[in-house]
């Protein structure tokens, strides 16, 4: 597994690392920790060593599952959470120094862990980028040795581009693949200019990018992907980037005709997204070891041709980018 720096923290990071939605919470499924520490170690054991997860994945049950893996492994994995989501109603008020240490004491609890090495704010309100008494509480937690470094998850590229001027934010996590264009625009090349690593979620568009979706296919209540099409629970970029279901699944035809051959769409996604070199890693989440290794096999793939790559740009110019390009 080839490695990329991640940002000011200086991590050595696996490119293709692991997201952890998918084991617990908004995909339909009931937590299993079995499977869990099943899909976790089976990253390990094929050369993951960053996993990034969230308090509000399944109610702590995927954090509780990363720390418990973690902590058993004796590679060095670096441990990513995030805090944020839990403020109910979500909104700027709710965002207080308090609020932010209280969290990270709760993660390394739950966790087990002695320090979080990355804690990001968890796509919180635009208006919580100008509040600068925010970011510097996560710098006295730094000294205080609760967490190696701050990151923050992103909705907009307007967002990410402001919190990357505070000093101490030293990665960015945000959703960048073949529906999602925008930010390789100038996001990436500021990013590279503050020094701040870029961690890719949503790779696969929710699954769309997978190539193995049908018009009929049917998703469980309590998947995000039934209930979060409009953005009635959260982002709608989130659900499918965004993308109407119809829509995306026409532009993937074109997509598989590109990449026609032995090797499934879903790798050469996400081999389309290590092509940027700003990119510390990209976090594909999956509840299946057999997904699992479909992911990881991107990152043995060859580089894409210049060919290919034009064409994929020409498929999101002319029919992903008028609905989504400036909304995210």
């Amino acid at each position: 597994m080839n490695k990329r720096t991640l940002g000011k923290t200086g991590f050595a990071v696996s490119e293709v690392s692991l997201g952890t939605w998918q084991l617990g919470g908004g995909w339909g499924e009931p937590f299993d920790d079995a499977n869990a520490d099943r899909v976790l170690n089976e990253a390990i054991d094929n050369g993951v060593n960053f996993i990034d997860t969230a308090d509000v994945y399944s109610d702590r049950a995927s954090e509780r599952a990363v720390g418990r893996v973690v902590k058993r492994r004796s590679e060095r994995v670096y441990v990513a959470t995030k805090c944020g989501r839990r403020i109910q109603p979500h909104t700027a008020d709710g965002y207080t120094p308090e609020a932010m240490r209280r969290f990270v004491e709760e993660a390394l609890e739950n966790t087990g862990l002695e320090r979080i090495d990355l804690m990001q704010l968890h796509c919180p309100p635009t208006e919580v980028y100008y509040r600068p008494e925010i970011f510097e509480e996560f710098d006295r937690m730094r000294q205080e040795g609760k967490i190696g470094f701050l990151g923050v998850s992103v909705e907009k590229v307007e967002e990410g581009i402001k919190a990357i001027q505070y000093d101490n934010v030293a990665s960015v996590q945000i959703i960048f693949n073949m529906f999602r264009q925008r930010p390789a625009d100038l996001f990436f090349e500021l990013a590279r200019r503050f020094n701040a690593g870029i961690i890719v979620r949503v790779p696969l568009a929710s699954g769309l990018l997978s190539g193995k979706m049908r018009r009929d296919r049917t998703f469980n209540r309590g998947d995000h992907r039934n209930f979060n099409r409009d953005g009635k629970a959260f982002d709608r970029g989130e659900t499918f980037s965004g993308l109407d279901f119809e829509q995306g699944l026409e532009a993937v035809e074109e997509l598989k005709k590109v990449f026609a051959g032995d090797e499934p769409l879903a790798a050469w996604a996400i081999r389309w997204i290590l092509m940027f070199p700003e990119v510390s890693c990209v976090i594909p989440g999956t509840g299946k070891t057999e997904q699992l290794h479909e992911n990881l096999r991107a990152a043995s793939l060859p580089e894409i041709d210049s060919e290919r790559m034009a064409r994929v740009r020409e498929i999101y110019d002319r029919s992903i980018r008028p609905s989504v390009h400036q909304r995210w």
